[in-house]
């Protein structure tokens, strides 16, 4: 009898945790759907929408890590899981006068690439459960020179204290490999929720018309990464099919390109003048509910037959081809994209 209930207990709690995982990513579309419904500054329009999904059907869905000029997929799944988590974790906020910059392989390299070339030199050639108890008694000045440019990369204070805390947290509760804490996990409600519960960081919502408006940029992008890699590395079949993009600047960027996204004069001028945009503005959040709604239109429009993050794959790659010519990026300065 005593058993009978421990087992109805268990099973209750097993469906609220489902129902809590799926809320928490279905929130976002739903809240970025409230946003739309109430813009003044951004309006979504579809027709122009449409006109990218014959291209779309046509993607070469090759995922960003294989592509990257660094030989990422040679180390092990377990050392390239625990380097995204450091990675993407501060994968953010690159934009400055000047620009941050390195020079590696006799070039030049700014933004996220810039950034990869920095922390996978950390975990090349080495351990990582190794790393991630250097990167714990790391000192700033330490960290400092890893991210050596021309100018301090943005937030480099941030930064720092997010790789020391992940990798406290790491080291203390997950006996010094994420990997080894989430194997086994192939699907991102799973893994989306290990993020959240446990790295702070990842924490990425707005307050608009007094309603909290949901994002998690960083955390669905290092979701699917880590999915990606498993499934390439492993095999196994993955389910990222709940992710609903990233909002970030150059998605938004992209959009506005091809007619997408309409802005007021009053954004309009703020873009073009490139005066920064505050955290947690209006203007802001106008501009990353919109790219998210148009992402999961789109996904509607095919069908689903195409997984939202593919699609949001799709658009940023659009970003990084240098014969297109686009208006410039909202500018604001966060740890969130």
């Amino acid at each position: 009898m005593i058993m009978g209930r421990l087992k109805i207990i268990n099973l209750v709690k097993i469906m609220i945790y489902f129902c809590l995982v799926i809320k928490m990513l279905d929130k976002v579309l739903e809240t970025c759907q409230f946003v739309v419904d109430n813009t003044k500054h951004v309006r979504i329009n579809y027709d122009k929408a449409n006109e990218l999904i014959s291209e779309l059907l046509d993607f070469d869905n090759v995922h960003y890590l294989i592509k990257v000029p660094y030989d990422i997929y040679g180390m092990s799944t377990k050392d390239i899981v625990n380097f995204l988590l450091i990675y993407d974790a501060i994968d953010f906020s690159f934009w400055g006068n000047p620009k941050w910059t390195i020079k590696a392989n006799g070039k030049e390299m700014d933004g996220g690439i810039a950034l990869l070339h920095c922390t996978f030199g950390l975990f090349k050639n080495h351990d990582s459960v190794e790393v991630y108890q250097q990167l714990e008694k790391m000192t700033f000045e330490n960290f400092k020179e890893i991210l050596n440019g021309n100018v301090d990369i943005p937030l480099l204070e941030e930064r720092y204290k997010i790789v020391n805390t992940i990798a406290t947290i790491v080291n203390k509760d997950m006996n010094g490999s994420f990997y080894d804490f989430i194997k086994g996990i192939n699907n991102d409600k799973d893994l989306f929720k290990v993020l959240i519960d446990n790295f702070s960081c990842f924490e990425d919502t707005r307050i608009y018309l007094g309603k909290t408006i949901y994002f998690y940029k960083l955390a669905q992008l290092l979701t699917s990464d880590i999915l990606h890699v498993i499934k390439n590395k492993e095999l196994v079949n993955v389910d990222y099919s709940s992710l609903t993009g990233c909002a970030d600047y150059k998605i938004p960027q992209v959009m506005q390109g091809f007619g997408i996204l309409e802005y007021s004069n009053e954004l309009s001028s703020i873009l073009e003048n490139k005066i920064e945009i505050e955290e947690n503005s209006p203007l802001e959040v106008e501009i990353r509910a919109s790219m998210i709604v148009v992402i999961n239109y789109i996904h509607e429009q095919i069908n689903r037959i195409i997984n939202r993050m593919d699609i949001n794959d799709f658009i940023w790659g659009k970003s990084q081809d240098k014969t297109k010519q686009y208006k410039p990026y909202h500018l604001t300065r966060t740890i969130s994209y």
